[in-house]
């Protein structure tokens, strides 16, 4: 029995996967065994039409080909790699498969193609310790070689695959691996990367100062933010361009970006630009929260920004959803059969509009709604929902004198600046992400902070959560400022975007 290291992709997360062979005498026939998909069946039709079109023989043997361990369901085109290359050199017996992981696709007349998968499986691996040595074609090379601590053998062909296990000098099949070349900051010998180019930019938005400051403050220190305003003032604006701003990505997050848009059928980027996903209101509850088979915009949208526009209008179950991942940075989804765990550090932002009708805080526009009418739509939004974002802002109707005031190019720089203050203080998370345990190490006070903090929970009935809402966003005030402590008017500004 002959044995080929590859893998499977379970969830978001792969398990490797040992491709065994036997041949023995009996009617020829060709079996893969060890819960295989509709996919990796398929697989015998491309494997046998590959070998013969490059003039080998198909053994007329007993061919069994187990997946193990076979508990586990396979799934994945590349398997089709290893497969071909236990056939055709199930002869040699001095050939070793060990220590290397091989994945690749075979097209009919044997040439390797590459998958969705291998990207995201061989990035798992790596971060699990279980990979050292991987064969793979040209086109995943290119993607897996921004994976750092392995080793990456390419080639075109199934001749090029079985050369390569004949060859003594593997070196001829390395890899040069690629570099991201963008901008970056080295803090405490740790590089983070981000771009100076900006797609939409803030220097569009007329006016609306208030709202530019939470967003700055927002991008800093991934805080959840909440828009209100009329119709037209700018809160769908400031949303897209707020992932533009946000803080510097280090390349496990890079990685982990490029793998969810793997796994979302995409082609990843490795730009060190976050991700914006932004579904509309209508969207069901399992495409926004996903499953233990697939994705939601949730978990989509981890290391990014998840925007709701007309935030009222989502329906109540999807709305109180979102409060485990905004509390917790993670999604528990349970089956009978399956749990699967999400990563959704993503920053939240949420629209609205005032009333059904757009008009409550228009000057020049009557609003056509009663109160009944104001005091359903406002009810859309629940108390415990609502206590999870930590900027609450009422936006300014437009005026005609209104004039640009900052570019997204200077506010991208005092959020790097921010950025570089919290790392060196020792933080793992931003500050909008920080623990309770956190909350107490890094967002102390002084006996005057303490004294407007303790007024403004009695006077406005701030909970634990909203407490500690209130120190982080003064935190990342006090980091824009670049001070090391959080000081009275820290304190002030923070309590002002509290929704009261």
């Amino acid at each position: 029995m002959k044995i080929i290291k590859s893998a499977s992709l379970s969830n978001i997360d792969a398990s490797e996967v040992s491709v065994e062979s036997t041949f023995t005498k009996g009617l020829p026939s060709f079996t893969i065994v060890g819960l295989p998909s509709d996919q990796i069946k398929e697989s015998k039709d491309r494997v046998k039409s590959a070998l013969l079109t490059n003039d080998y023989k198909f053994p007329p043997k007993k061919i069994t080909i187990n997946l193990s361990p076979s508990e586990i369901k396979k799934t994945g085109t590349h398997f089709d790699l290893p497969i071909a290359l236990l056939i055709s050199l199930y002869e040699e017996k001095k050939i070793d498969f060990k220590d290397i992981h091989v994945f690749g696709e075979l097209s009919l007349n044997g040439e390797i193609k590459d998958s969705n998968n291998i990207f995201p499986i061989i990035l798992s691996l790596a971060k699990q310790s279980k990979v050292t040595n991987v064969l793979v074609c040209n086109n995943s090379a290119k993607k897996i070689s921004k994976i750092p601590n392995i080793n990456i053998y390419c080639v075109k062909n199934l001749l090029e695959a079985i050369e390569f296990f004949h060859e003594e000098n593997k070196n001829k099949f390395l890899y040069k691996k690629e570099m991201l070349e963008y901008e970056k900051i080295n803090i405490n010998g740790k590089e983070f990367y981000f771009e100076n180019y900006y797609e939409n930019d803030f220097v569009d938005i007329k006016g609306q100062e208030n709202a530019k400051r939470a967003a700055l403050i927002a991008a800093a220190g991934n805080h959840n933010i909440l828009l209100e305003g009329s119709p037209g003032c700018g809160k769908s604006m400031i949303a897209k361009r707020l992932p533009y701003i946000m803080a510097p990505m280090s390349l496990d997050e890079i990685l982990e970006i490029a793998k969810l848009q793997a796994l979302d059928l995409k082609e990843p980027n490795f730009k060190p630009v976050r991700v914006s996903r932004s579904p509309h209101c209508s969207s069901t509850k399992a495409s926004i929260v996903g499953s233990s088979n697939s994705l939601g915009e949730i978990a989509l949208a981890n290391a990014g920004a998840l925007f709701f526009d007309e935030l009222p209008h989502f329906p109540s179950s999807i709305l109180e959803s979102l409060r485990e991942p905004l509390e917790d940075n993670c999604l528990l989804i349970s089956r009978a059969n399956s749990k699967v765990k999400y990563n959704t550090k993503f920053l939240f932002i949420g629209a609205m509009n005032p009333c059904p009708c757009g008009n409550l805080l228009s000057t020049n526009k009557s609003c056509r709604c009663n109160e009944l009418e104001i005091k359903r739509y406002k009810n859309r939004l629940s108390e415990p929902f609502l206590d999870r974002i930590d900027l609450y802002v009422i936006m300014n109707e437009t005026n005609i004198n209104d004039k640009p005031s900052v570019d997204s190019k200077s506010l991208h720089e005092n959020v790097i600046n921010a950025f570089k203050m919290q790392v060196l203080r020792g933080q793992d998370e931003l500050n909008g992400k920080l623990s309770d345990k956190q909350v107490n190490k890094f967002c102390s006070l002084d006996e005057e902070s303490k004294d407007i903090l303790h007024r403004a929970t009695n006077n406005f009935n701030l909970s634990f959560r909203s407490i500690n809402k209130v120190l982080k966003v003064a935190r990342t005030i006090a980091d824009l400022e670049s001070s090391s402590s959080i000081k009275k008017h820290h304190i002030l500004e923070s309590l002002n975007y509290r929704r009261r």
